[in-house]
């Protein structure tokens, strides 16, 4: 027998009934519904995936890519547990470069591996080891789950592979594999598609937490190393709103975006990555500032152009910047921001600009474009150069390629595992009341203030506004930006005045009530966070370690995991690692090369810190996922209810 029935069946409405036709359409009988439901309820007793969350990459990619292709530091001691026994220290270290980067590994191998037999020998060793790896790995998941990260055209092969024990084969088997596979010239493409199963195993979703750009040197190949991962989820930080601001052609952006990338020399990633030219500023440097020594804009790096010349062009750059925010700032006099206008009170004669009623002498009086009349408006180069590069900007197919994918898997915050993830802050006053931000002519605060945020980005491509487009500078550097939560970026201080006390930005009281229990529960509760197991998770403010900083909160309900993880702003970095058992932090240090890692084994083996430890491994069940699931499977028997009422038709699957 089936089992029992019930003697009334529930009779749906045809509202409901219409709910039920698209699952119907995937599960057209019982059977598939009940096999679906049964597939569900097992999936919640697995183990939940491993969470990585990374943040403040300010394109930095080659370290990204190796803390990605190592699992932050844990693969290392898995492949060492599995093979310490079997294997030499240097074919150990041989392998495990191998799986942290195949392709150049590989290449590096060339020479001992052009001799069939030698490729032979090597392909049936490290397919067998390299699959031990992946079974162990895919215990965690469902077939279905894991089947997704196998590639396509070998599909049936990895599944064969991946449901057999090894234990139950003996050598030929893999040797009749691994043959035929170098036969066909397909043995070492077969081994790099098996590392890059592994590494999307070990790590079952990944959480970027704002800022892919600004002062390292590659944002655009940050991006494009995200598009290529299986599970990546993303929380907007205030330099990707400027980025994006700039593709939407908000100008202000425009020359902050130009002007950092020059700080910086980091223009390899507007010219080459995006095929921005930015010879139009170039032009408006030659001839307005030929003769300027802008010593106040010496470029930080050392690169192709002339020192002199960049300077020049970061300087052009700022001066737009500034009578550019001046007309935004101008346009949008609901921000109360119009003490941030301070060209105005620039007196050419006496070379002094007044910031907060104080007067302050100018290092940098050479200001040939600035109108005393009207000194927020661009001259005529300046417009024609603006013109162009907004043209640029606007016209981008793969700036505006990487904005879409950003927008399609971002948003202004998340929750993973009873983890509350943002990039900046939740804005408040000193008391920890919530502090409201006018967003589509409204005010917001809390929850409601990201939510009505996320609207606004979710629009942002298809039909923006220039509230919109003015918005995106707000959220790069407003005072109740939740991306920002400082009362005022200081570009023009630190570039024109000499008195570092001008230059000081005060944080939202959020940084520091975050040391505090009861305000961290209440921000949680916000949320929707269960504040007996939340932990809130933000980036935006470098941890300075070089000092005693601890990422950890004295509350112990909130942690900052920017780590400074560029170079530029200190070579640190964080990872906060999710797993069943564990929530800990992984802390990484000064990445090489990518050469010295294949050619030397050099890693980035971090430190490890168990935040918290849980009694009984969590499962799928325990999460976000799992709700989902359950919420599924709800719809599921009603689906089923509807069959056995015949109500909705059964066909054949």
């Amino acid at each position: 027998m089936d089992g029992p029935r019930p003697s009334t069946p529930h009779r749906f409405t045809g509202e409901e009934l219409t709910t039920l036709r698209p699952l119907q359409r995937e599960f057209p009988n019982i059977d598939a519904a009940v096999s679906e439901i049964a597939r569900r309820s097992a999936e919640c007793t697995l183990p939940k995936g491993t969470v990585h969350v990374i943040s403040d990459i300010h394109g930095d990619y080659d370290k990204l890519r190796h803390v990605v292709n190592n699992a932050s530091g844990t693969l290392r001691p898995l492949v060492e547990r599995m093979f310490k026994d079997r294997l030499t220290p240097a074919e150990l270290q041989e392998f495990l470069t191998l799986i942290f980067y195949p392709a150049q590994t590989l290449e590096h191998l060339e020479p001992r591996l052009r001799d069939h037999d030698a490729q032979r020998l090597f392909c049936r060793r490290v397919l067998r080891d390299l699959f031990a790896i992946v079974r162990t790995l895919a215990r965690r998941y469902t077939q279905k789950h894991a089947a997704r990260v196998f590639p396509p055209e070998f599909a049936e092969l990895f599944n064969e592979l991946l449901h057999e024990p090894a234990q139950e084969r003996d050598a030929v088997y893999y040797e009749a594999l691994s043959d035929s596979l170098v036969r066909h010239g397909r043995a070492l493409q077969v081994v790099r598609m098996t590392v890059r199963v592994l590494r999307n195993l070990a790590v079952d979703e990944l959480i970027i937490v704002g800022d892919c750009w600004d002062r390292g040197p590659r944002g655009d190949r940050v991006v494009d190393y995200l598009i290529k991962l299986p599970k990546l989820s993303f929380t907007w930080g205030n330099h990707d709103a400027a980025w994006l601001g700039a593709c939407l052609g908000q100008e202000a952006l425009i020359a902050h975006v130009l002007r950092i990338s020059l700080r910086y020399r980091r223009t390899m990633q507007l010219e080459e990555g995006y095929g921005i030219s930015i010879l139009p500023l170039e032009l408006l440097a030659l001839s307005t500032y030929k003769d300027d020594p802008a010593a106040c804009f010496k470029p930080k790096n050392e690169g192709r152009r002339d020192s002199l010349l960049v300077a020049r062009m970061q300087k052009a750059a700022a001066v737009l910047q500034f009578k550019l925010e001046g007309q935004t700032i101008a346009r949008n006099g609901d921000w109360g921001l119009a003490h941030r206008r301070l060209l105005h009170t620039i007196d050419r004669a006496a070379g002094t600009v007044v910031v907060d009623g104080k007067t302050y002498p100018l290092k940098d009086r050479y200001l040939p474009t600035l109108d005393p009349a009207n000194p927020y408006e661009l001259s005529a180069d300046e417009r024609a150069c603006m013109d162009r590069l907004r043209q640029s900007f606007v016209t981008n197919p793969r700036l505006w390629e990487h904005m879409k994918f950003l927008l399609e898997h971002g948003s202004m915050h998340l929750v993973r595992d009873d983890h509350l993830v943002f990039h900046g802050c939740v804005p408040v006053d000193e008391q920890g009341q919530f502090l409201p931000m006018i967003v589509d002519g409204r005010p917001h605060k809390g929850k409601a203030l990201y939510e009505a945020l996320d609207v606004v980005l979710a629009r942002s491509l298809e039909r923006p506004t220039d509230k919109d487009r003015d918005l995106m500078w707000y959220l790069w550097c407003g005072p109740r930006s939740p991306l920002f939560g400082k009362d005022r970026i200081a570009t023009f201080e630190n570039d024109l005045i000499e008195d570092k006390a001008t230059h000081e930005e005060t944080k939202n009281p959020y940084f520091h009530l975050i040391h505090e229990v009861d305000f961290c529960d209440r921000i949680l509760n916000e949320f929707g966070v269960d504040p007996a197991r939340g932990l809130i998770v933000n980036g935006h403010v470098p941890v300075k370690i070089e000092i005693g900083e601890s990422p950890v909160k004295r509350s112990g309900k909130a942690i900052t995991i920017d780590g400074a993880f560029s170079a530029a702003y200190g070579d640190h970095g964080y990872t906060l690692v999710l797993e069943p058992e564990r929530t800990l932090l992984a802390k990484h240090h000064h990445f090489e090369s990518v050469e010295a890692a294949v050619r030397e084994g050099v890693d980035i083996i971090p430190e490890i810190s168990v935040l918290r430890q849980w009694e009984q491994p969590r499962t799928v069940a325990d999460t976000e996922r799992g709700a989902e699931i359950r919420r599924a499977i709800a719809w599921l028997e009603r689906l089923a209810q509807a069959y056995r009422g015949n109500q909705l038709q059964q066909r054949p699957s």
